[in-house]
């Protein structure tokens, strides 16, 4: 039995090996970036010399320029703040909070956020900020 041999160049194109490159690409691309949860609340954060990258979590309260408090993008009042906060934590067990105020905010509306946080069972609170260089 003989085997045919061709030295002639093949006129049909492999896609094979193209797909194979772009979907190794496309996983590495998801791998490595960052899923940052944006609230989408306008906040100008205190600056931090030490930043450091946050941890992973879905509650995250603002507190804007006008003072006013933002769950995730939801605008809630201080008294509504803990019921709404425990709700959060009930449906997505969260124990922690990202709290990232205005830098022009009182210090007292972010001590009385905490307090209602700390209510409510959150274990750790993190305070956003911003890289500063000095």
């Amino acid at each position: 039995m003989k085997f045919e041999m061709s030295n002639k160049p093949q006129s049909i194109f492999s896609f094979s090996s193209l797909t194979d490159i772009v979907m190794l690409l496309l996983i590495f691309f998801l791998i490595t970036s960052q899923f940052v949860v944006q609230t989408g609340v306008k906040v100008k954060l205190p600056g931090s010399k030490n930043n450091t990258q946050q941890s992973t979590t879905k509650l995250i309260v603002s507190i804007d320029k006008n003072n006013e408090i933002y769950l995730g993008a939801e605008k809630v009042t201080l008294n509504l703040l803990p019921g709404k906060m425990a709700a959060f934590i009930e449906k997505n067990k969260e124990k922690n909070l990202i709290l990232k105020a205005d830098k022009t905010v009182s210090i007292d509306l972010v001590v009385k956020v905490m307090d209602a946080a700390k209510g409510v069972g959150i274990k750790k609170i993190i305070i956003g900020t911003e890289k500063e260089s000095f």
